[in-house]
């Protein structure tokens, strides 16, 4: 397993209308998260919130190119970007259920104390796939056709990329120690942009090896 330490090329917040940082999703343009009772909208080059949607959002997020997903308590939500109007709902697959992505038509759950990764029917939220972990699972991302989770456990966190069907781990970025990681999302390219949790920031982690 290839491990190095993380970059962090910047930080956004605190910010003044959340008091956490929890899933975390990016639209290409805005990048999303989820601070207990809003899903803010921000704008990366400026670190300002340009719009927020008052919905529950006290875990993971997730866009699929038309619509947000958030996890909200025991249920997923899919959510209209545009005026916040949630349009469908599913359970969530057990208790504790932290990060959240989209990918190939599936949702992607991380289960925080299960240590797990749950793929789920986004029409139904039948349980396709299960991978499992030797850490707490926060944030979920894909990108390139690479899965990767944040772990957070014990005041230390890593972004690890692991295989999709078996859930080896075949590359660590560590945190530095007292750095928590929440929600997890991708650019689509160099970085990933990671929720901090209670820190009530936002951070940017270089992606090693890949440009663009």
């Amino acid at each position: 397993m290839k491990q190095t330490a993380a970059e962090i090329l910047c930080e956004y917040g605190p910010f003044n209308e959340a008091d956490a940082v929890h899933g975390v999703s990016f639209d290409g343009q805005h990048v999303w998260f989820a601070s207990g009772d809003k899903l803010n909208a921000l704008d990366p080059e400026s670190g300002k919130t340009v719009r927020s949607l008052n919905v529950t959002a006290n875990a993971g997020t997730a866009f699929d190119g038309r619509h947000l997903f958030q996890i909200a308590g025991d249920r997923i939500q899919k959510i209209n970007p545009d005026n916040g109007q949630v349009i469908a709902t599913i359970p969530a697959p057990g208790e504790a259920c932290s990060g959240l992505a989209w990918a190939e038509g599936a949702l992607w759950v991380g289960g925080y104390e299960n240590r797990n990764i749950q793929q789920l029917d986004p029409e139904t939220g039948k349980v396709l796939n299960t991978l499992d972990s030797d850490r707490f699972v926060t944030g979920v991302t894909w990108v390139d056709g690479e899965l990767w989770h944040g772990t957070w456990e014990n005041s230390e966190s890593d972004l690890r990329h692991i295989r999709q069907d078996t859930g080896e781990v075949l590359e660590s970025i560590t945190l530095p120690a007292g750095v928590g990681v929440s929600g997890l999302e991708s650019n689509g390219g160099d970085r990933f942009f990671c929720g901090g949790g209670g820190s009530g920031k936002l951070r940017v982690v270089r992606r090693p090896g890949r440009t663009g």
